[in-house]
C-alpha cells in the first residue's frame, strides 16, 4: 500500500475511527490520543496487511484494542470532577436514540454502532471483536431490546 493509498483510505475512516473510539472511551482526549495511536501503528505495520480490502476492518481493530489498552492504563485513575456523560456520535439523528446507545454497556454499544451508525457486517464486526457472528447478532438482539427499554418502547413479542 503507497503512502497515498493509505492516507486518503485513513481521510476516509476518520468519522468511524473517531466514532468507535466514542463507544469505548469517555475523554474526548482518550479518544484522540486512541485514534493517533492508531493510524501510527497502521502506518508502522501496514506491510502485514495481508488485503487492502480488509484495511478498514484491520484499523478498526487496532483503534478497539488501542482503546481498550487505554481503558486498563487509566481504569485506576479516577478524577471525579472529570467524569463526563457518555456521548455517542452525533451522527445519529434522534437525540434521545443518541443518549439511550450512550447508556448500553460496551458490550451492546460497540457492536450497535459498528452496525448500524457504521455499516460494518456482520463478520467484520465478529473479527473486530474477536467473538464469533452469534456472539455478534445476539448483541445486538438483545441491544435492540435494551434501547426499546431505555426508550420506553413495547418490546415486540
Amino acid at each position: 500500500m503507497t503512502k497515498d493509498d493509505f492516507a486518503v483510505q485513513i481521510m476516509d475512516m476518520k468519522k468511524t475511527l473517531y466514532h468507535v473510539a466514542c463507544g469505548i472511551l469517555r475523554s474526548e482526549a482518550d479518544r484522540e490520543d486512541a485514534v493517533q495511536e492508531c493510524i501510527l501503528k497502521a502506518w508502522e505495520k501496514r506491510e502485514s496487511l495481508k488485503s487492502d480490502a480488509a484495511f478498514r476492518s484491520w484499523v478498526t481493530r487496532i483503534l478497539i484494542n488501542e482503546c481498550y489498552d487505554i481503558c486498563r492504563r487509566s481504569s485506576k485513575i479516577i478524577v471525579l470532577d472529570e467524569l463526563p456523560d457518555a456521548v455517542a456520535p452525533d451522527e445519529i439523528g434522534n437525540r434521545d436514540l443518541r443518549d439511550a446507545i450512550a447508556r448500553l454497556e460496551d458490550i451492546y454499544r460497540l457492536p450497535i454502532i459498528l452496525f448500524y451508525v457504521e455499516g460494518f457486517s456482520i463478520r467484520e464486526i465478529s473479527q473486530m471483536l474477536l467473538i464469533p457472528e452469534g456472539t455478534v447478532k445476539s448483541r445486538l438482539h438483545a441491544g435492540r431490546g435494551k434501547l426499546r427499554m431505555l426508550l420506553g418502547e413495547e418490546v415486540p413479542v
